[in-house]
C-alpha cells in the first residue's frame, strides 16, 4: 500500500480505493458501448488477485453498505431474494489466463474520470494507459432497480496507472515487432534495390 489512502472506505462507505490491480477492457479516454443497445460510457475492467484480501474485504463492505442504501431507496424497504453481483469469479466466468485467480469487476461512468500516474501526473496520452497495465481504481458502489432485476453495480470514480504490464488481447509493440532497418546510404530499401536490380 503505497500511503494511507489506499484501499480506504470513506465515511460515505460505499466508495473504495483498490490495492494495485491488473486493468483490462480500457475506456477511460473516449465513452464506448459493446453494441447499439447500449449507452457509450467511459468503463474500465480490474482484475483483483484472490490474495489481495484487504480489497476485497473492503469491497464486500462497501457492497453491504451499498445493500443498506438500497433497502431504504430503492427496494421499499425489503432486500430482494435475488440481487445481482458486479463482482465476479474470474476462474468460474471468464477465459484467459489474465483471469486465472482473480476475481474481476466492472466499472463505468457517463463522465470521463481522472487519471494519473505514480506520481499523480495527469495522464493525458491515451496510450499510456492500456489493457494489461496495473494500476488502482476509485469505485463507488450503489444499488439499482431496473426492469425486475435489482442488484450493486460499481460507478468508476478515477484511475491511477502504478506500472506498465504485458499487453492483453494479442496486440504486440511496433518495437517487437521489427528490427532496425537499414535503407542504405541511397535511401532505398533493401527490398526496393531488390526490385529494381540494384
Amino acid at each position: 500500500m503505497a500511503n494511507g489512502k489506499a484501499g480506504t472506505v470513506t465515511n460515505q462507505t460505499t466508495k473504495v480505493v483498490t490495492e494495485e490491480v491488473r486493468l483490462s477492457f480500457v475506456h477511460l479516454f473516449e465513452p464506448f458501448a459493446f453494441d447499439d443497445t447500449q449507452e457509450a460510457k467511459y468503463s474500465v475492467m480490474a482484475l483483483i488477485p484472490k490474495t489481495d484480501r484487504k480489497t476485497l474485504g473492503r469491497i464486500k463492505a462497501a457492497q453491504q453498505a451499498a445493500v443498506e442504501l438500497g433497502v431504504r431507496n430503492k427496494w421499499n424497504g425489503r432486500r430482494p431474494a435475488k440481487l445481482g453481483n458486479t463482482l465476479r469469479d474470474g476462474d468460474e466466468e471468464m477465459e484467459g489466463e489474465e483471469f486465472e485467480g482473480c476475481y474481476f469487476i466492472r466499472a463505468s461512468s457517463r463522465t470521463r474520470p481522472g487519471v494519473v500516474d505514480a506520481a499523480l501526473n495527469t495522464i493525458l496520452d491515451s496510450t499510456e494507459v492500456y489493457s494489461g497495465c496495473y494500476g488502482r481504481v476509485s469505485l463507488n458502489f450503489f444499488p439499482y432497480a431496473h426492469a425486475g432485476n435489482n442488484g450493486i453495480s460499481a460507478g468508476l470514480n478515477n484511475v491511477q496507472k502504478t506500472r506498465d504490464g504485458e499487453p492483453l488481447g494479442g496486440r504486440s509493440r511496433a518495437e517487437d515487432d521489427f528490427d532496425r532497418y537499414d535503407t542504405g546510404e541511397d535511401g532505398l530499401s533493401g527490398a526496393d534495390a531488390d526490385l529494381l536490380g540494384l
